[in-house]
């Protein structure tokens, strides 16, 4: 879906501030290009000046532009192969200008005469992609620009906030069916679940996220709660930091950081793609990707995504079968943009993986001696989700933009499950079955009106948003009679018959809402971004147990303020601070904990955070250090009581790297330091600690090399490090550092006019066996995750 976009920043060569400043036209003075036949190109969507002045920069030729003329416009930017008439001639489409030769190399914008169209020159386009899209940076795994909600689509150089957005193709070439076989190559971001458990979840820097808090589209709580299959992403966003002013609250609360799904849309090119996959074990399965555009200049498009694998997993007795359908409809006219999303999946698991607790007197296990599933083999996890969004945007004139979506959500989930708590040094454990069940429901809508313009030399962005979100979840169950395991050599128990008690109906009702203001203040001619804003926001919990009215519900509000600043230092450094404060819901006593559903109060997070960014073209380095400070939560070794103690404080730095820095070599990866300490815990009895669960150093580094003797074979590596992590907030208890490699190779070849790809990757190449995860230091249910071991994966995509 098209979106009308923010200002861009506009480096206008050799031009002064007094002229950029003045009411006469412009005119920028470029070097002559001698090259006139067609060139690939990458200008970023954006203002239509600053789009205007990036291409003529790039073509060397000169461009005179009255400034009356494109104020307020914008462009959604171009990606691929042109001739200079004919990408200005993209760039303007729809904006009522052309272009009027000056000489030799020399143009000017000039208003299309009344009763004439301007025409759009054939292309040879190498990559089409729908605005929502974005433009892909060099090397093709990261996209130029990320979704930020109220502030819009913007351009990373042009971001005041740490932001990754990884694109359809990084899915593909990494064989992603989760989200969190994604975000695998994000040093940021780390998997805090075993790859074969009921459900995915993660840390942003060091901060529990929760699926429940991705977004789609910008929508909260609309994707499945439990696990997320990529196969429906066009690309996916990765905010750091707390992101309430331009998201809202999330369901759950999460603090360290965002993600966003982006659906796909149809292309002006057919789309036609099947993929089979294969993975260790007996996976195997299929998807089908077609997409469609129709009516007069491809207005109305369709694009369809289905998938259905199943088979066994590496471990034993452990099988998952997926299915996945989800249908986009988008329209795209002058002034109006919709769409419409409409999804189905089903996820049943046999045997899923718990995290391992382990109790008071025992010692950390030994994971390179878990060589065998742990989980019972009746154990298993249902779960089915149907969802649905609308979007729309409307521009009432050049310069103001209506936009709004709904979204809604209906889930059933059922699982026969059994903790693992190890109890004693020799891994012994108690299987004690449950059954649980939980129903969900969310609905949820944001509305909003975009401004821009000026106030004498200063441009404007101005944006008010309200948004508003419902859930409403019934958990239920029943226990039996438990049986003795042990982690090292796995007892299989009855298969549970008799239950020895249900457990009560706890109904919970979540209203969140919010008003939002910001402003995007640009100044030397948006060579610095000033972005300034706060976020009314009210949050109500209501909670029944048995039909009894609970005693921890709560309705509380807040304003919280947040800012940002950028400044373009040149045309390839940027500059960026922010202060970012947000309310979060309370945490919920997990079911671990002797107090468990017990809602604690909502609670404040903070960040403080400077950083740095350098676009070389071929490839960008970014670099941020940032602070964030929340409570801290617990569930007490002793009392199994879960609760506050204290705060903590995470204070670290970022280091990203991304491109292409050489023809045929691409580069993904980069390090993330953490220094998380606890204060003000009771009595100070842990003031001054390492948070449980947060990994000093956070190491990631992929690469993927063309091999010049053979067109088409692509080899590719990843490395992942995480340095050891403490399991209890008295750092008695701590698991080791780990490392991972992986490797992979695909082969790009075309027969007749089919286009065909096969990929392998093998992860885990070592075939470790690791703890990866101390759960995570927020978490109200902590715990060991252990490794995936040995995967290998295989798919052939054809295109045609």
């Amino acid at each position: 879906m098209s979106a009308v976009l923010p200002p861009r920043l506009r480096p206008l060569l050799r031009l002064s501030l007094m002229l950029s400043l003045s009411a006469s036209p412009l005119f920028v003075s470029l070097s002559y290009a001698e090259d006139t036949t067609r060139r690939s190109y990458q200008v970023p969507a954006g203002s239509l000046s600053g789009a205007l002045t990036r291409f003529a920069g790039l073509a060397g030729v000169n461009l005179s532009v009255d400034p009356a003329l494109v104020s307020g416009r914008n462009s959604s930017g171009l990606t691929g192969e042109y001739a200079v008439e004919e990408g200005f001639a993209r760039l303007l489409q729809g904006s009522g200008l052309q272009l009027q030769p000056m000489g030799e190399q020399a143009f000017m914008l000039v208003p299309v005469p009344e009763g004439s169209s301007l025409q759009l020159a054939p292309t040879s386009i190498l990559a089409t992609t729908d605005l929502a899209s974005g433009d892909a940076y060099a090397g093709g795994q990261v996209a130029r620009r990320g979704s930020q909600g109220l502030l819009g689509a913007r351009d990373f150089m042009e971001t005041p906030f740490s932001m990754t957005t990884y694109t359809q193709e990084a899915v593909k070439n990494q064989q992603a069916s989760t989200l969190g076989d994604l975000i695998a190559s994000d040093p940021s971001v780390r998997t805090t679940n075993p790859a074969g458990g009921r459900y995915e979840q993660f840390t942003i820097r060091g901060f529990s996220l929760f699926n429940s808090d991705v977004s789609y589209n910008g929508l909260y709580g609309v994707l499945p709660t439990y696990t997320i299959d990529m196969e429906m992403a066009d690309r996916v966003d990765i905010l750091k930091g707390p992101s309430q002013l331009i998201n809202g609250i999330s369901p759950r609360g999460s603090v360290g950081g965002g993600i966003n799904v982006v659906p796909k849309r149809a292309t002006d090119k057919d789309i036609n793609s099947f993929t089979g996959t294969w993975a260790s074990g007996s996976q195997a399965g299929g998807a089908v990707d077609i997409g469609r555009r129709f009516g007069e200049d491809n207005k109305f498009g369709i694009r369809f995504n289905g998938v259905k694998q199943a088979g066994d997993t590496e471990w034993d007795h452990q099988s998952v079968d997926r299915e996945m359908a989800v249908l986009g409809l988008d329209f795209r006219g002058e002034r109006l943009r919709l769409s419409t999303d409409i999804g189905r999946t089903e996820r049943d698991t046999d045997a899923p993986q718990e995290r391992v607790q382990v109790a008071a007197n025992a010692s950390v296990p030994s994971a390179s001696d878990v060589r065998r599933n742990y989980a019972q083999s009746w154990s298993k996890a249902s779960t089915n989700d149907t969802f649905g969004t609308f979007n729309g945007e409307f521009d009432l004139s050049d310069n103001v933009m209506l936009y709004g979506g709904v979204g809604a959500r209906k889930s059933n989930h059922d699982f026969l499950r059994h903790a693992v708590s190890v109890s004693n040094n020799a891994g012994d454990f108690s299987v004690q079955p449950r059954d649980f069940t939980r129903d969900e429901n969310v609905r949820t809508a944001t509305a909003g009106v975009r401004s821009w313009f000026h106030s004498g030399p200063v441009s404007h962005e101005v944006n008010l948003a309200a948004s508003h979100f419902y859930m409403d979840f019934e958990n239920g169950g029943a226990r039996y009679a438990a049986a003795p395991s042990n982690l090292y050599n796995p007892v299989q128990t009855p298969t549970p018959s008799r239950p020895t008690r249900f457990d009560s109906k706890v109904y919970t009702e979540n209203t969140f809402s919010g008003l939002a203001l910001s402003d995007t203040l640009g100044f030397f001619d948006d060579r610095l971004l000033l972005t300034l804003g706060a976020r009314w926001q009210r949050v109500k919990v209501d909670d029944w147990t048995d039909n009894v009215k609970g005693a921890t519900a709560y309705d509380e509000e807040k304003i919280s303020p947040s800012g940002g600043v950028l400044f373009k230092a040149t045309d390839t450094l940027s500059l960026y601070a922010n202060y970012m404060e947000g309310l979060s819901q309370g945490k919920i006593a997990p079911s671990t904990s002797i107090n468990e559903d017990e809602i604690f109060p909502p609670f404040i997070s903070r960040q403080v955070e400077v950083g740095a960014k350098y676009d070389a073209g071929a490839f960008a380095v970014t670099a941020a250090v940032f602070r964030i400070k929340q409570p801290a939560y617990e569930t007490n070794a002793g009392s199994r009581v879960f609760g506050p103690n204290g705060k903590r404080q995470n204070e670290g730095v970022e280091l990203s790297l991304f491109g292409e820095p050489l023809k045929g070599l691409r580069l993904l990866g980069g390090v993330m330091y953490i220094d998380s300490e606890l204060t003000h815990t009771t009595n100070g009895t842990f003031d001054g600690n390492r948070a449980p669960a947060t990994p000093k150093y956070n190491v990631n580094l992929g690469a993927e090399w063309d091999v010049p003797t053979l067109e088409g074979l692509t080899l590719t590596s990843r490395g992942i490090y995480s340095s050891s992590q403490y399991l209890d907030q008295a750092n008695v208890k701590q698991i080791d550092a780990w490392n991972r490699i992986d490797v992979g190779a695909r082969y790009a070849f075309k027969v007749d006019d089919k286009h065909i790809t096969l990929r392998a990757n093998v992860e885990n190449v070592a075939d470790k066996r690791y703890w990866s995860s101390a759960g995570a230091s927020d978490d109200s249910e902590p715990g060991l995750t252990l490794s995936t071991p040995r995967t290998y994966l295989l798919s052939a995509t054809v295109d045609f």
